[in-house]
């Protein structure tokens, strides 16, 4: 599971830093009907090179702070993908 803080209408989408233990991911999505956590979904697979279909948010739907599962990876493989965004060169 990985604990993801969301700060929608964003002016970029991307994974920003480490907060509290929790990964900050800004979205330029609204909010609104779901947009911000498509957004969310898409940008963690392409990320953490799983297909989208594998990340479902398991908690918070409707808050900033959201439970996000990635099946079919274990939880060590996760912490290391999420670990290697934050300390390959930055672009940008």
């Amino acid at each position: 599971m990985i604990p993801v803080r969301v700060v929608a209408r964003s002016p970029r989408t991307r994974i920003s830093d480490v907060r509290a233990g929790r990964v900050v991911v800004r979205i330029s999505a609204a909010p609104v009907d779901g947009a911000a956590n498509l957004a969310l979904v898409k940008l963690l697979a392409k990320a953490l090179a799983v297909p989208a279909g594998t990340i479902r948010i398991a908690a918070g739907v409707r808050t900033r702070d959201k439970s996000v599962l990635v099946a079919g990876v274990s939880p060590t493989a996760i912490t290391g993908r999420v670990r290697a965004l934050f300390e390959s060169p930055r672009q940008g």
